[in-house]
């Protein structure tokens, strides 16, 4: 079955590194195919005949498409991709994956080494900003601004 909406990741020429990494970092996940530049297609683009075009991977049953598609664009925060962990262990293995050689930012967010944006956050998040409390949701959302990579029982000891 085709998947209605694909995420598209355009890449200068590092779609298949980028592709072979997030299938290793997910345990569920696989290339699923590998398209390379023709004839036609390499004298509109300017790349090399026969040089990896586009590789489709899934992560989790989500397909993607990475796109060897040159140096005009470039990934920005305004788009990410939201990992959501149960547990602390999860979390410290992502955030450990995908910030090698990447950069870490505020409250779960980083970039990998590739410059894509992700946010990894425990699924208990929504459970404890929204408590009934609003005092305790507030002192949640007050350490939760403090952190980089999510500590779980932080928060809820908060």
């Amino acid at each position: 079955m085709i998947q209605k909406i694909v995420p598209n990741l355009w890449f200068d020429d590092q779609a298949l590194a980028a592709a072979n990494f997030y299938t290793s970092v997910f345990k569920s996940s696989k290339i699923v195919n590998v398209m390379h530049y023709g004839k036609a297609s390499s004298e509109v683009s300017g790349k090399v005949e026969g040089s990896v075009m586009a590789v489709e991977f899934e992560i989790e049953g989500q397909r993607f498409v990475a796109l060897n598609g040159g140096s005009e664009f470039k990934f920005n925060e305004s788009i990410s991709f939201i990992v959501n962990c149960e547990n602390q262990e999860e979390i410290d293995m992502y955030w450990r994956s995908l910030t090698e050689g990447g950069q870490e930012s505020v409250c779960g967010w980083l970039k990998d080494k590739f410059g894509v944006s992700w946010q990894i956050v425990p699924t208990v998040i929504d459970e404890l900003l929204s408590d009934p409390d609003p005092e305790r949701a507030e002192r949640v959302m007050r350490k939760f601004l403090e952190m980089k990579k999510i500590d779980i029982n932080s928060l809820i000891d908060a």
